[in-house]
């Protein structure tokens, strides 16, 4: 009985830290209508999971920088984020900037994001990207690498890259940062 119980208490605690330790990967979002974005987000909030920037972040998906704790996101060598103006379709399927649109999107950012799109001229309706070492001076960095340092091959690779493109829960030394 006692070996029973000392079973499912420990597999209880292990349920339990996987779950704390669970993260979103963004690898490829181009963005999307705004109100879609700031509910995901705020879901996203809630949950109190990690988020992990690891390709592109664009249009309103950068939405995320305001809509989660700033330690709750870290970004990889491949993140780019994507700025720029808010829009709406005009007549003829012309994007007609949305100025108040635009400003709200804005301050949704904290503020050494503004300041760096302040910098480049503000949120115009072509698309600034922050990536590499100004992006990392931001945002701590994360490392993927442990998972893609064994070799493998094309196919086991594809696999992986696949999956990872959903909801991923790496070991908590994924997400440690490498030492100074």
């Amino acid at each position: 009985m006692k070996l029973v119980t000392g079973l499912l208490a420990a597999v209880l605690l292990l349920a339990g830290m996987g779950a704390s330790h669970a993260v979103v990967r963004i690898a490829d979002d181009r963005g999307g209508r705004i109100g879609t974005y700031v509910d995901k987000f705020q879901g996203l909030r809630s949950s109190g999971e990690t988020v992990i920037i690891d390709g592109l972040c664009a249009s309103a998906c950068t939405i995320i920088l305001g809509a989660v704790p700033h330690d709750k996101i870290c970004v990889t060598s491949h993140a780019r984020l994507g700025f720029h103006a808010a829009w709406d379709p005009g007549a003829n399927g012309r994007a007609i900037t949305n100025s108040e649109a635009t400003q709200m999107l804005y301050s949704m950012y904290p503020s050494p994001v503004r300041r760096w799109i302040a910098q480049r001229g503000g949120l115009r309706p072509q698309m600034i990207f922050l990536r590499g070492k100004q992006l990392m001076s931001m945002y701590r960095p994360c490392y993927l690498d442990a998972q893609a340092s064994t070799p493998r091959s094309a196919p086991a690779r594809r696999d992986r890259d696949l999956h990872q493109r959903d909801l991923i829960a790496p070991a908590p030394a994924v997400l440690a940062r490498e030492p100074d």
